[in-house]
């Protein structure tokens, strides 16, 4: 793969949040947009998400350990709030990067970690969602800039395996009551096929 055309100060930054993962043996995966910066067309992005497999009752030394490494909690109470949300909201502090860390629970999250693609640096090793999972965490945000994220990733990728995004988007879909995570999907693929399909008027040719 290429090397991601991302800013210096988020590569650097991403250093430092990948060496405190390792220096406490805590297992993760990059998502949001610095993920898509490494799979496909980067796009602006200030902020740097990622989803860990953490024990809550190892959050407060876990925070505590990030000062070494630039890491400090951006609100009073992180612990608290982290319990209510699983997720960690810090700052890296020389850049004012804001960093979201979510405390993986779900199976879905488990096997996001465990599939993660490893991508090596001059200055970097760092574990990047693949692009289904990404398009699966997209599909759910739903937020304008992620269904342009999964059309970004679905031209970069024609064989994704769309079984897996399909079952999960479906599953969430489900339990959030929302179906339209799963008709917005189908729009953009149904989309980007017919697309590939008249860039490639090959693939018409033929009949019956």
């Amino acid at each position: 793969m290429s090397e991601p055309q991302l800013p210096q100060t988020l590569l650097r930054v991403l250093a430092s949040l990948t060496e405190w993962f390792k220096d406490q043996h805590v297992s993760y995966a990059i998502i949001g947009g610095a993920a898509i910066g490494f799979l496909a067309q980067p796009r602006a992005m200030q902020d740097i998400d990622a989803v860990t497999w953490l024990d809550l009752a190892e959050t407060a030394a876990f925070v505590k350990s990030g000062a070494r490494f630039g890491f400090f909690p951006r609100i009073s109470d992180p612990i608290e709030f982290a319990l209510k949300s699983r997720v960690l909201l810090l700052r890296h502090n020389q850049t004012k990067i804001d960093i979201d860390i979510s405390l993986g629970i779900l199976p879905f999250e488990q096997e996001l970690i465990e599939r993660a693609i490893e991508f090596t640096l001059p200055d970097l090793t760092v574990q990047i969602a693949t692009p289904e999972d990404l398009i699966i965490t997209k599909a759910v945000a739903h937020r304008k800039r992620d269904l342009f994220d999964i059309d970004n990733l679905v031209s970069v990728y024609p064989n994704l395996d769309l079984a897996r995004i399909r079952h999960w988007v479906g599953q969430f879909a489900a339990v959030l009551e929302s179906p339209e995570l799963v008709s917005d999907l189908e729009n953009l693929l149904e989309n980007r096929h017919n697309s590939s399909l008249y860039n490639n008027p090959a693939q018409n040719e033929g009949g019956l």
